[in-house]
């Protein structure tokens, strides 16, 4: 199911499709897919970033991916209204020295009545760990995409 497909006014069951979908999506390391999510001219702030629209969220995405490598993210329903979406998230990535990460947050999402995200709150924080405390080990879905299965 796309993330657009899923539109407000949000149920806790839409809320719940809405989140997976959007860990599917981030989980595919696809920054145009991941892009086609949010409204043209949506609002972010990830970290102390700003950005505004859906080719600076592409551009964003692509130098995130390039430097957070064999990232793998897993999103949780925190609370939700008719347009918002609250998670909270951790993901691990390593860098092009092999030092892993597990970075948790927080987001706070409103989406238009088309089901695009219109606006993005992200408060992020990095914690190195070693490669054998990784717990986010299922398989890579753009493995699956790629001919690998599951």
């Amino acid at each position: 199911m796309s993330t657009t497909s899923i539109r407000p006014p949000f149920s806790r069951e839409t809320a719940l499709a809405k989140v997976q979908a959007a860990e599917d999506a981030w989980n595919s390391r696809d920054p145009s897919r991941v892009a086609l999510a949010y409204s043209e001219d949506s609002e972010w702030r990830n970290r102390a970033e700003f950005l505004r629209g859906r080719d600076e969220i592409r551009t964003f995405l692509a130098r995130k991916w390039q430097r957070e490598l064999d990232y793998r993210l897993q999103k949780t329903l925190w609370a939700f209204d008719t347009h918002r979406i609250a998670v909270r998230f951790e993901y691990e990535w390593h860098d092009d020295s092999g030092q892993w990460f597990r970075s948790y947050g927080n987001e706070m999402w409103e989406f238009d009545d088309d089901g695009l995200m219109a606006r993005r709150y992200a408060s992020i924080n990095d914690a190195p760990i070693r490669e054998d405390e990784r717990r986010l080990l299922a398989p890579d879905p753009s493995a699956a995409s790629a001919g690998g299965g599951r």
